[in-house]
């Protein structure tokens, strides 16, 4: 089993490759505080990756440049269409709809906070999807 810190009251299993940027900061806030999100590397990455119910929503690169979020039909090529110096389409698992997001140009972290929130609501359980919209958020 890989090393856990604790990041608030949630807690992280073995994520040590990609640096405590602001960047990152941010991005852990915003999955984190997504119901029943956690944080945990992908396959043989170290680098952070937020889970619900163990699927992925977000994943990080290494060197903590990039994230891949899932996307609805359409708003992977809108995205890039709009913003390539923003958006790109991530080897791997563009062809399924995934976005790439750059965090080493200014982001509009507003808009980055929507599509991860768009992105865990894809994969997580109705039940805790739900939960997003209840007046008490």
């Amino acid at each position: 089993m890989g090393a856990f810190r604790l990041v608030g009251h949630v807690r992280v299993e073995g994520t040590h490759g990609m640096e405590d940027t602001d960047a990152a900061a941010r991005l852990r806030e915003i999955c984190l505080s997504l119901p029943e999100a956690v944080e945990k590397p992908f396959g043989g990455h170290t680098a952070p990756a937020y889970r619900v119910r163990g699927k992925l929503f977000v994943m990080t690169s290494e060197d903590g440049r990039t994230i891949t979020f899932k996307g609805a039909p359409g708003v992977q090529e809108a995205l890039v269409a709009e913003a390539p110096e923003r958006f790109f389409v991530p080897p791997y698992v563009g062809h399924k709809g995934w976005v790439g997001a750059r965090l080493d140009v200014d982001q509009d972290w507003d808009e980055i906070a929507e599509l991860v929130e768009d992105s865990y609501r894809l994969v997580a359980p109705k039940r805790l999807a739900a939960l997003l919209d209840s007046p008490q958020r």
